[in-house]
């Protein structure tokens, strides 16, 4: 999630890749909630920046008129491309596992739910703030929680980047999504007074997000796919079974 006006990317050392735990079921949702986003954005963006920027304004969250339609809305619309890649992306990486361990109903309540709890939190501290939010990372967050809470031994391959190297590597799950959580929660402490109506990323939308789906995703877990496989591809090793509830 983001406040269009300012800078809308939040840049990491580490940028995921892709898991190693293939779903055993289409992921149909996570699908269609890529496509959503896409399809809305070129909508959005057709008209050129004036209506781009209108739309925005008109279906963005805005705290000082606060709306839970608008609530609804702003989760599918993005500032830029590189906004909206990066949300897909993640959401890709992590949204199929956590809708196969969910199933596709549960998965959409969660996800919406997510979005919900990461949007009351950033209007939380910027109640009057004319600035509206969009974004769809809020949610996201809820999902990479939920994936954390399921997957915590599972692994994830990254990109790294340190000054002018680079290169892949694989590492834990809960490393990965933990380490990406405290940098949110850096974010939020350090921003600025006057962030929420200057813009930017919202740093405690994900993390809202984020402690929204670790701690609800428990609550709609299907107990009959309490299992799931992976493939220890670094070490070239065969699939191996796993339980994701600790």
């Amino acid at each position: 999630m983001a406040r269009p006006g300012y800078d809308t990317v939040s840049f990491s050392m580490i940028f995921p890749i892709r898991d190693v735990i293939p779903s055993r079921t289409t992921p149909i949702v996570t699908w269609l909630l890529i496509g959503l986003n896409v399809a809305v954005h070129v909508a959005a963006t057709i008209g050129g920046d004036d209506a781009h920027t209108n739309t925005l304004t008109t279906f963005g969250l805005v705290p000082a008129a606060f709306s839970w339609t608008a609530v609804l809305t702003s989760m599918f619309l993005h500032a830029n491309l590189v906004h909206l890649g990066s949300n897909m992306l993640s959401l890709w990486i992590f949204g199929d596992n956590v809708e196969d361990q969910l199933g596709h109903g549960r998965f959409l309540l969660f996800y919406l739910l997510c979005g919900v709890f990461a949007a009351l939190a950033e209007t939380s501290i910027g109640s009057a703030s004319w600035l509206p939010m969009v974004g769809a990372s809020g949610a996201i967050a809820g999902v990479m929680g939920g994936y954390l809470m399921m997957f915590p031994k599972s692994r994830v391959l990254v990109l790294v980047f340190l000054i002018f190297y680079i290169t892949v590597v694989e590492i834990t799950a809960v490393f990965f999504l933990a380490f990406w959580f405290l940098i949110q929660v850096a974010g939020g402490l350090g921003r600025s007074a006057d962030a929420a109506t200057t813009g930017g990323v919202a740093f405690l939308a994900h993390a809202g997000g984020f402690l929204a789906g670790a701690s609800t995703v428990r609550f709609l877990r299907r107990r009959e796919r309490d299992s799931w496989l992976w493939r220890d591809e670094a070490r070239g090793g065969p699939v191996s079974r796993g339980r994701p509830w600790p």
